[in-house]
């Protein structure tokens, strides 16, 4: 009896081990099958601007760990929405890549709602070079004239650039469209850049325009820092402080006071006559 309990117990250990190395293999090399979530995704390359329909979009599955948290699951939450980013093919379309307006299409349907676009005269040298639409900027004004009244301001800080002339899309934008479009572009030196603003900055802008010159500072779209100094720069910044420091004074002598009198009388001949009591002064030339 105990040999028979004996066995029964070898036996069961045997099968308890190849269960669980069974268990082990099958937790580590066994692949996993995670749950995926249908989201939309844009069925080609597609510029900022454009107005979603049935056949700009497409139902891919993704792995829910990997699903942005503003997906859009619902195709009917995109139809007829502006994109306000380009985006590629394959690529998820989300909530904060379309604008809540709908039925509208082109540079309009970008403006974000309570802002306004205002463009703004640029050249080359003022910013236009290396800034491209998406771009974030420093508005800088200046003022013209004489030494003592010219002076450089900032009056807008990490303005949104929306195109630059005709142009909507960045030059190394993936995009098929855009880039075909930059492509045959014109270049120009002077053009003008788009700026999302507010109200108020675009009167600022508009004032700005017409008192003196405008030009743009390119910044790192991730700097949303504001400048603490907001003094304006004049023309006494070009020179060193220091520059007159070891300069000998020069003593000025007083002006001369010069004073003028008038010419004494030319001299006369004169004769005095006595006639009794009487005296007469006879004057002759």
């Amino acid at each position: 009896m105990n040999r028979k309990h004996a066995l029964m117990i070898f036996v069961g250990a045997w099968v308890s081990a190849g269960l669980l190395t069974w268990f082990l293999y099958a937790s580590t090399k066994t692949p996993r099958i995670e749950k995926t979530i249908p989201i939309q995704a844009a069925a080609h390359d597609m510029p900022a601007g454009t107005l979603l329909r049935k056949a700009d979009l497409k139902t891919v599955r993704m792995l829910e760990r990997d699903v942005p948290k503003d997906a859009i699951l619902d195709q009917a939450a995109a139809l007829n929405r502006p994109l306000l980013f380009p985006v590629t093919a394959n690529e998820a379309v989300t909530l904060s890549k379309i604008s809540s307006a709908t039925g509208i299409e082109g540079l309009a349907a970008i403006i974000e709602v309570g802002k306004r676009a205002v463009a703004v005269p640029i050249t080359d040298s003022s910013g236009a070079g290396l800034i491209q639409p998406r771009a974030h900027v420093d508005v800088l004004f200046t003022k013209p004239g004489s030494a003592a009244e010219a002076v450089t301001t900032t009056i807008l800080e990490d303005a949104v650039v929306l195109a630059i002339g005709r142009n909507t899309e960045a030059a190394n934008s993936s995009t098929t469209a855009a880039a075909n479009a930059l492509a045959q572009a014109p270049r120009t030196t002077a053009q003008s850049a788009t700026l999302l603003v507010t109200p108020e900055q675009a009167r600022k802008l508009e004032l700005a325009k017409n008192e003196g010159k405008i030009s743009l500072a390119l910044r790192n779209p991730l700097d949303r820092s504001v400048t603490a100094d907001q003094s304006a720069t004049t023309s006494q910044a070009l020179y060193p402080v220091n520059e007159f420091a070891h300069a000998k004074p020069v003593h000025l002598d007083p002006p001369k006071v010069v004073v003028q009198t008038k010419a004494p009388p030319t001299p006369k001949n004169v004769v005095d006559v006595f006639r009794g009591d009487k005296h007469v002064r006879e004057v002759f030339p």
